[in-house]
C-alpha cells in the first residue's frame, strides 16, 4: 500500500509546522573561498525560524554542534527552540536530501516519512551517500514509518497547494540524469502515490545558473490553495526573459482540480548576481514560509523592497522578513533550498 492509498498527503508549506529541518553547512566546496561569510546570515535565518517553531539541525559530530551553537548564540537565537541531531551529511541542502513528511490526521500513526533517492542533482557533486540516508535516520529516531519509492526526487523540484495539486518542471523531472528509465506518465504515478496528490501541473523552465536543472522553488510558489507567485524578468535582453515568459504562458493555461484557473501574482527577478564570472540563481521565489514569517532572500538590489512588498501582500497573516542572501547564493541555493518543514 502506498502512502496515497493509505490516505497520507504532503501538506502545503503554509500549513502549520512542528519544526523546520536544516543540515548545518560545512562543505567548503559548495561555497569555495567564502563559506565563512555565510554563517551570520544563516544564523539570522535560524533566529527567525525559532520565533515560531522548533529548528532541528543535522550536524556531523560534536565539534560541528559546538561551532553551530557558537554561531547561533552570537546571533541571539533562542536556543531553547533548537535541537541538534548527530546525522552526518555531505552538504547543506536539506530541502533536497531531507525527509518528506506526509500526514493523515485520521490514522493511528498520523505521520510518515518518504525517503526518495538522492543523487546530488544528477551526480554533479559526489559523494552524496550520507545525505541520501538522512530521511531514514530521522524516521528511525522518531520511530515512524518510512517509505522508499526507489527513484530520485528532490524537495526543491516539487511545490504543493495541500489540496491535491503538485507543481513541477519538465526541465528537472524529465532530465535523464535523474530517472532515465521513467517517462512522464510513470513519474506522475510516483508523485501521486508517494506525495498523496491528485494532479501534476507542469511548467517547462528553470532559471539561468540553477545547477539543479530547473527546480520549481526558484520560479513558481503556491501562497494559498489557488494562488501562485511566479518570477518574471523585466529586462527583455536578459537570458531569463523568454524562459520565464514561457512559464507564465503555461501557468495561465493550467486548471486546478475544481476547474479553476490559478491566480497568478508576478514577482520581479533581482538584478543578475554574478561572482567569479558565474551567473548565480538568485530569485526572490526561494523564500521559506514559517509559522510566523515568510523569510525572503534579498540581494542588495533596488528590486528587493518591491519584491518584499509583493510577497507581503500575498501573506496577510505573516510577517515578511528579508535576509541578505548575497553570500549564501554563491552556494547556488538560498533559504528554501536549505530547509525542509515538518508538519504538525
Amino acid at each position: 500500500m502506498t502512502p496515497h492509498a493509505l490516505g497520507y498527503y504532503f501538506p502545503a508549506e503554509f500549513a502549520p509546522h512542528l519544526a523546520t529541518w536544516l543540515s548545518w553547512p560545512h562543505k567548503e566546496a559548495s561555497w569555495p573561498g567564502k563559506i565563512h561569510t555565510i554563517y551570520p546570515y544563516y544564523s539570522q535565518f535560524v533566529k527567525e525560524l525559532a520565533l515560531s517553531e522548533k529548528v532541528r539541525i543535522n550536524v556531523c559530530d560534536e565539534n560541528m554542534k559546538a561551532f553551530a551553537t557558537r554561531c547561533l548564540e552570537e546571533a541571539g537565537v533562542d536556543m531553547g527552540q533548537v535541537e541538534f541531531f548527530l546525522h552526518p551529511t555531505n552538504d547543506a541542502w536539506c530541502r533536497d536530501h531531507g525527509p518528506a513528511f506526509l500526514i493523515n490526521p485520521k490514522a493511528g500513526q498520523p505521520k510518515l516519512i518518504v525517503d526518495w533517492g538522492y543523487n546530488a542533482w544528477g551526480n554533479k557533486y559526489p559523494p552524496y551517500d550520507l545525505d541520501d540516508m538522512v530521511p531514514t535516520l530521522i524516521a528511525k529516531h522518531y520511530d515512524i514509518p518510512v517509505y522508499h519509492p526507489g527513484i530520485v526526487m528532490e524537495g526543491g523540484s516539487v511545490e504543493f497547494n495541500g489540496k491535491g495539486s503538485l507543481l513541477t518542471s519538465t526541465a528537472c523531472l524529465l532530465n535523464p540524469n535523474r530517472n532515465p528509465h521513467l517517462n512522464q506518465q510513470q513519474i506522475e504515478e510516483y508523485l501521486v502515490n508517494y506525495y498523496g496528490v491528485e494532479q501534476i501541473l507542469w511548467v517547462d523552465e528553470g532559471i539561468v545558473g540553477d545547477d539543479t536543472d530547473g527546480h520549481i522553488d526558484d520560479t513558481v510558489r503556491f501562497v494559498n490553495d489557488d494562488t501562485v507567485l511566479t518570477v518574471v524578468e523585466e529586462d527583455k535582453a536578459d537570458e531569463n526573459y523568454e524562459l520565464l515568459q514561457h512559464n507564465l504562458k503555461q501557468l495561465k493555461q493550467l486548471r486546478l482540480l475544481n476547474g479553476k484557473q490559478l491566480d497568478i501574482v508576478e514577482l520581479p527577478m533581482p538584478d543578475p548576481v554574478v561572482y567569479e564570472d558565474q551567473r548565480l540563481p538568485a530569485s526572490y521565489a526561494n523564500f521559506y514560509i514559517s509559522n510566523r514569517s515568510v523569510i525572503v532572500p534579498t540581494f542588495r538590489c533596488d528590486k528587493d523592497e518591491k519584491a518584499l512588498r509583493i510577497i507581503q501582500d500575498c501573506f496577510p497573516g505573516r510577517k515578511v522578513t528579508g535576509i541578505d542572501s548575497t553570500e549564501i547564493i554563491w552556494g547556488l541555493g538560498s533559504f528554501h533550498c536549505l530547509s525542509q518543514q515538518e508538519p504538525v
